[in-house]
């Protein structure tokens, strides 16, 4: 038999995929075809190489059912008609590759975002680059998913919250689906303005910080405005403007600040106002009138702000840790003294003329007032601290030697509470603290002996910190370690520390620690984690015990 086997040039075959893919995935149906170029009208047989099959087909199409990796290689195919035959064609690389699990991505990568906020879900196939996909979508609120690999969410609502996913699929082959992505979409937030004090010294400068919470929410920056009818945001000339929403101003004013981000940029609502302060050169003096550190019940005593040099009227402003408010008057006296007056005592003066001017805070007055100084009672606290979360369980132990106690609190609400709930032998046990149980409390005798008080706060808020505080005055001289507290965790880093409302530690301690106490630190302290504060708590100083006469209460004059 004689075959004339015809020039390349003339008449020859080649190898062609029927879908125009750049990549092949396993599982899907592929057609390669013979194409036999300069011999068209006449009939042709084909012949066929591929890798791992020992039967090919015949004819001028090779059709792979869900294609594997194993079909990968090299494909080749000749022609025959009568006495003609062609030369194999050049190989054809046929490469099959197992697909990848679509991911969903958000633009901008915000997972919290806000009502009114623009946000894009997009599905990425990695390897599929260049494959003409159709895309599928389960999302949250989706009536008509679209067939692209982006959805586009224009002013999103709370509606468009919940699980994203999505997968390809390129004739009748399906990819994987991909992993949820969750999009949560909240009410618009408001900014949180907080400003370490609110009186600018004299030649310096306050930090306000701005914030937009919950704080996982990312991408903000912020603007500052002063005086409610400033709509132009402040600038360099106006402040120092630092990393992390902060800026330190020297003005006096009325600040407030709101929270961007996005192009085009969406806001926060802004933030309340906070009023700063000019501080004048003046130091106030409170002065007790008689002149006595510790009085005792039922006595009378004035505390009285006194302001010297500046010719002007003042209105006045206290700030005590004792549970009877001082009015906002140039003196307080108080008639017929109990334990609910005892605190530090300290005021400033706010000028009537220039209602943003302000002095400094005096310095602290300690008042004492004792129920009975034959007293040999005291009064412990477990856990020893100021603060506890609600549902603690804390005891209330009477010392001293006694046989008979009762346990008396004073309130908030100014009501006095003669007996505790649970009163086994010495100790008042308290098993599920609410509330309602912050107080000043104090032990009784049933000789009449009463015992030192001592405050305790109950932080009503689940997620909130508490600062863990000595319940005791602390002797000068004395180291004293404070710390903040969660629910769910004990100890905690990255902790700000307040003190007379000034912040006085930020770093990665989780610990403030006084090694020598002394009068200076006395004041109120608070703590800061992850933008959620606690209450704040007097720390009280006290000089070395004085011995104190047993003897009944003496006689005094009162001026």
């Amino acid at each position: 038999l004689f075959l004339l086997l015809l020039s390349s040039r003339a008449v020859w075959a080649a190898v062609k995929l029927q879908h125009n893919w750049s990549q092949i995935f396993t599982g899907e149906t592929i057609t390669l075809r013979c194409e036999i170029q300069g011999g068209e009208g006449k009939v042709w047989k084909y012949e066929w190489t591929a890798p791992n099959t020992n039967s090919p087909p015949t004819s001028s199409e090779y059709r792979i059912s869900r294609v594997s990796v194993s079909h990968s290689g090299d494909y080749r195919c000749r022609g025959s008609s009568d006495y003609l035959l062609t030369g194999w064609s050049d190989a054809f690389r046929l490469t099959v590759s197992f697909p990848s699990k679509p991911t969903v991505t958000l633009q901008p990568s915000w997972t919290q975002i806000y009502s009114g906020e623009t946000v894009t879900v997009r599905c990425e196939i990695q390897g599929g680059e260049g494959a003409q996909w159709t895309y599928e979508w389960r999302a949250a609120k989706l009536n008509t998913p679209p067939t692209s690999n982006e959805y586009r969410i224009i002013r999103a609502t709370e509606s468009d919250s919940g699980g994203y996913s999505c997968r390809g699929r390129r004739d009748y082959f399906f990819s994987e689906w991909s992993d949820i992505i969750t999009l949560t979409v909240s009410y618009k937030p408001k900014a949180k303005l907080r400003a370490d004090n609110t009186a600018v010294p004299v030649g310096g400068s306050v930090t306000l910080t701005c914030s937009v919470n919950p704080s996982s929410s990312s991408g903000w920056k912020y603007y500052w405005y002063r005086d409610e009818k400033s709509s132009e945001a402040l600038t360099t000339q106006d402040a120092v403007f630092h990393s992390n929403g902060q800026i330190s101003v020297s003005q006096e004013g009325l600040y407030r600040c709101r929270g961007g981000r996005g192009n085009p940029v969406y806001y926060t609502e802004d933030s309340q106002s906070v009023r700063m302060w000019k501080t004048v050169p003046i130091r106030p003096v409170v002065t007790l009138y008689p002149n006595w550190s510790e009085i005792y019940r039922g006595e009378t005593i004035t505390v009285r702000c006194e302001i010297h040099g500046g010719d002007t009227e003042w209105d006045y402003e206290w700030e005590t840790n004792s549970r009877i408010k001082a009015p906002n008057q140039s003196e307080y006296r108080i008639r017929s003294a109990s334990s609910s007056n005892s605190g530090n005592y300290r005021c400033k003066g706010r000028m009537k003329s220039s209602q943003h001017e302000t002095t400094e805070w005096s310095d602290s007055v300690t008042l004492t007032v004792s129920d009975n100084v034959r007293s040999a009672a005291s009064l412990t606290v477990s856990p020893d601290r100021v603060q506890h979360f609600t549902s603690d369980s804390v005891s209330l132990t009477c010392e001293g030697n006694f046989t008979e106690w009762r346990v008396r609190k004073f309130s908030e609400d100014g009501r006095l509470y003669s007996d505790c709930r649970r009163m086994t032998g010495s100790t008042c046990k308290i098993d599920y603290i609410l509330k309602s149980d912050t107080a000043v409390y104090w032990c009784e005798s049933g000789s009449g002996d009463f015992s030192n008080a001592v405050n305790i706060t109950v932080q009503n808020n689940y997620y909130g910190p508490i600062l863990v505080s000595p319940v005791h005055p602390v002797t000068e001289g004395a180291s004293v370690s404070l710390s903040c507290s969660l629910r769910t965790q004990k100890i905690l880093s990255n902790v700000f520390f307040y003190h007379n409302y000034k912040l006085i530690q930020n770093d990665t301690r989780g610990e403030l620690k006084i090694s020598a106490v002394s009068k200076s630190d006395e004041g109120f302290y608070k703590c800061q984690y992850s933008g959620r504060e606690s209450a704040q708590s007097w720390m009280s100083v006290k000089g070395e015990s004085v011995k104190r006469a047993t003897a009944a209460k003496p006689k005094r004059s009162i001026m």
